[in-house]
């Protein structure tokens, strides 16, 4: 963690590249709950996005909105019941949980696994009982007297969110964004670079696995191991990608120095905006670059020639532009 927050130090315009982890983070956490958005996908504008994924894509943008609210507010506002009711208020408008309660604690019992309560794998704690164990969690977080290391109380103060499950819907997607909000509120991250849900996602059944047994063998223990390893993989990979990407930059803004000729600055405002949008129309680069509908496609395909961006879609019209070789570096 000391590696990856020292890294972030370095890298000019970090705010540039959090971008895309969020977003990374969004979908990952999104994935874990059932959609289908690939990273890519994210960043299309909705009226490139087909109809059956319409859903999904809305999901992942209400969750970058809900997370970076988040990241924002706690300059202001501690990690607490407020904060993460707004949160949750964020990431379930206008989608398919939008009727589960946005922005409120559930007053009826849920349920994890089965069709009903009688055979449910997990049943959370009773609703009437959300108030003083929400208030119990918020104490946890903030007694500076429990003296437990801040990454192994971010491991128990996910675990017991999770137990609780106070939402009708979201309680995952809300848990695992609570880990950065917590790290970063603690000072133990600079800057929101560590996501843990590409971990958990990759071996979905131990991840549950590990959260189940706390409460069926006493085992915390085990827990805490699987979490901290996942903290020690992550923050190494995320180092290793914001490497990647100062070397990727720097090599094609030589490119761009060295053989744009006349282009030489709308070249480097479109590499700029890329880093922050990295799927773009000719209209949008025209905007951005404030080109003609003619310049802006000329200076598209010089990026296209120098391998910097790819079409997207395989159509001759309404053609969309990848910068794939970015995108790249945020695939596992």
């Amino acid at each position: 963690m000391g590696q990856l927050n020292s890294f972030a130090k370095l890298v000019p315009n970090v705010d540039l590249f959090i971008h895309l982890h969020i977003t990374k983070e969004a979908v990952v956490s999104s994935k874990i709950e059932g959609t289908q958005t690939h990273f890519d996908e994210a960043f299309l504008q909705i009226e490139n996005v087909t109809p059956e994924r319409k859903d999904d894509w809305q999901e992942i943008q209400n969750y970058t909105e809900a997370l970076n609210t988040a990241i924002e507010e706690l300059k202001t506002l501690p990690i607490s019941s407020r904060l993460i009711l707004k949160t949750h208020q964020t990431l379930l408008q206008g989608v398919r949980g939008e009727k589960k309660t946005p922005g409120e604690y559930r007053r009826s019992q849920n349920w994890i696994g089965g069709k009903s309560l009688s055979d449910a794998v997990f049943i959370p704690p009773h609703h009437e009982d959300l108030s003083e164990l929400m208030s119990d969690l918020e104490n946890f977080i903030h007694n500076e007297n429990i003296e437990i290391p801040l990454l192994i109380k971010a491991a128990i103060v996910h675990y017991q969110f999770e137990t609780i499950h106070p939402f009708l819907d979201g309680n995952g997607r809300i848990g695992r964004l609570i880990i950065p909000l917590f790290l970063i509120e603690k000072n133990v991250l600079t800057k929101p670079l560590l996501y843990l849900s590409s971990y958990f996602e990759k071996e979905k059944n131990l991840y549950y696995e590990n959260l189940t047994r706390v409460r069926t063998h006493n085992d915390m223990t085990q827990w805490i191991k699987y979490f901290l390893v996942g903290v020690a993989q992550t923050a190494r990979q995320s180092a290793e990608t914001l490497g990647n990407i100062i070397s990727l930059k720097a090599q094609h803004e030589q490119i761009i120095q060295t053989q744009f000729g006349k282009r030489l600055k709308s070249g480097f405002i479109l590499h700029n905006y890329l880093l922050m949008q990295p799927l773009v129309t000719v209209k949008e680069v025209q905007m951005a670059c404030n080109l003609s509908p003619k310049a802006a496609g000329d200076l598209i395909n010089i990026f296209v020639e120098k391998h910097m961006l790819q079409e997207y879609t395989g159509q001759s019209r309404n053609r969309i532009f990848a910068y794939k070789p970015y995108l790249d570096l945020f695939n596992d």
